[in-house]
């Protein structure tokens, strides 16, 4: 499933030269979200996406700490990704979890989300590998 998502991206994003637009539906946590992206005239998937190079803070995380922090992210991302905000997707990949996708989320004044995450500290960058604690 998740490889014919993003066949179908790469279908469409021949078209479009540097985004695919997509339509927030609801926030999940400080890291993904749920979208409706337009690959037909007539034709709209929602799909979930997972915010590239960063890293949050888990709801059910591991200690008191951690869930205070993944709340206020998840918070954030709510205030700042309401849903209906049109935003737009790059450099999208193929998400380990079955239908996600990453991507990272541009918004309507240029600001990469993930970017502002990271400068309002309630998240960290992340490439792949071992995370680190987020409990201190």
């Amino acid at each position: 499933m998740n490889k014919i998502l993003c066949a179908l991206f790469g279908i469409f994003l021949s078209g479009a030269v540097f985004a695919v637009p997509a339509v927030v539906d609801y926030v999940l946590d400080g890291d993904t979200f749920a979208a409706a992206v337009k690959i037909e005239d007539d034709i709209s998937i929602t799909v979930r996406v997972r915010i590239i190079n960063i890293d949050t803070p888990e709801l059910n995380g591991a200690c008191d700490a951690e869930v205070s922090k993944a709340n206020k992210a998840k918070e954030f991302v709510v205030d700042l990704l309401p849903v209906g905000t049109i935003v737009d997707l790059k450099n999208i990949k193929d998400d380990k979890y079955l239908g996600r996708i990453d991507a990272n989320i541009i918004l309507p004044d240029g600001r990469d989300v993930g970017d502002v995450l990271i400068k309002e500290q309630l998240a960290r960058p992340y490439n792949g590998g071992k995370r680190h604690s987020w409990c201190n």
